[in-house]
């Protein structure tokens, strides 16, 4: 006969353990001798080392008295339940993983690939962290305004590196981010934009969502306020001339 502290040292658990198993109807519990102690039998031995054995192994401690009194082909189906389970609990887990790795750039969390190419691209032609955050938040807005549109525009923005004078502009672009307002760059900038635009018939800022993200992204710079509301309104009057 075994005192509970015996009985856990043989099974290898704690004490706590033992009186956990009590509670949650896994181990009987004995009455008190005569001197006041419970004293347990060989066979709770055997029965806390298969316990113990089964909750090491994953099994909750809800089924874990029911597969100690299955049958073999009713234990080896629950089993394989368990196991299955188990598959489905670390796939999860790896997809976490996955995101949490996709954190390190900020990236990769809410766009797709394409987008997140694009953006690996500026960052070897140079463009700096301000500018490529602006960018980043521009894309994460239009994914959440127009998810089917962002494939063609992200294929286009690919297509833009191949041009080395989309690239100078996107630079410049760049660059303009720390000028002032009144700076005299800005009016001959202003200039080489919409003259591109011109000749490329560049009109992504027409459609409503890409208005919007625009909009946002110009808030960043007072510099670049004054470049898109410059270029928006000679959009709007080449368009009144054109009807006109």
């Amino acid at each position: 006969m075994l005192t509970i502290s015996q009985l856990a040292a043989t099974a290898g658990v704690t004490v706590r353990a033992v009186r956990h198993y009590h509670q949650v109807g896994l181990l009987p519990e004995p009455e008190r001798d005569s001197s006041g102690y419970r004293r347990y039998p060989a066979q709770a031995a055997v029965d806390l080392i298969r316990i113990k054995t089964l909750a090491e192994a994953g099994v909750p401690l809800a089924r874990i008295d029911a597969l100690r009194h299955a049958q073999p082909a009713e234990f080896a189906e629950a089993v394989a339940d368990l196991d299955a389970e188990l598959r489905r609990k670390m796939d999860q887990l790896a997809e976490h993983r996955r995101r949490i790795a996709a954190l390190v750039s900020g990236d990769g969390l809410v766009l797709p690939p394409e987008v997140v190419a694009n953006l690996d691209r500026m960052r070897a032609l140079g463009v700096s962290e301000p500018t490529l955050r602006l960018e980043r938040d521009t894309w994460i807005l239009l994914q959440a305004l127009d998810p089917e549109a962002v494939p063609e525009w992200a294929a286009a923005k690919k297509a833009s590196f191949e041009d080395p004078e989309t690239v100078r502009l996107f630079l410049r672009c760049d660059e303009s981010l720390s000028w002032e307002p009144d700076d005299p760059r800005v009016d001959e900038f202003i200039e080489e934009l919409y003259a591109w635009e011109l000749q490329r018939g560049h009109d992504v800022s027409e459609a409503d969502q890409a208005r919007f993200a625009f909009s946002r992204v110009a808030e960043a710079s007072p510099t670049w306020q004054r470049i898109f509301a410059e270029l928006d309104h000679r959009r709007k009057a080449a368009a009144q001339a054109a009807r006109t």
